[in-house]
């Protein structure tokens, strides 16, 4: 991912100026990488390698949905709204 592109992603989900680690932009950073392994899968259809690390950053953005789900209900149902997560 670019600098630029990372750094629009923070400033669009961040709560305040100095936040890069809150949930909400987690989810939405992983979000970002899945879009483009996707992407990227789609035309090299036997990346076994990068569909592995796909899945695992799936995972990973799915533990973080579970934590906000149990935390801050509000949030949960604002990010997925924003980034077109389907939810359970």
């Amino acid at each position: 991912m670019e600098k630029e592109t990372k750094t629009e992603v923070i400033k669009q989900y961040q709560r305040d100026e100095n936040d890069t680690g809150s949930p909400e932009v987690q989810i939405a950073l992983l979000t970002n990488r899945i879009n483009q392994l996707t992407n990227h899968l789609r035309t090299h259809k036997h990346d076994e390698s990068s569909r592995r690390g796909l899945l695992k950053l799936v995972g990973r953005r799915r533990k973080l949905l579970a934590y906000l789900h149990k935390k801050d209900y509000a949030s949960y149902i604002r990010i997925t709204d924003k980034l077109n997560i389907r939810r359970k």
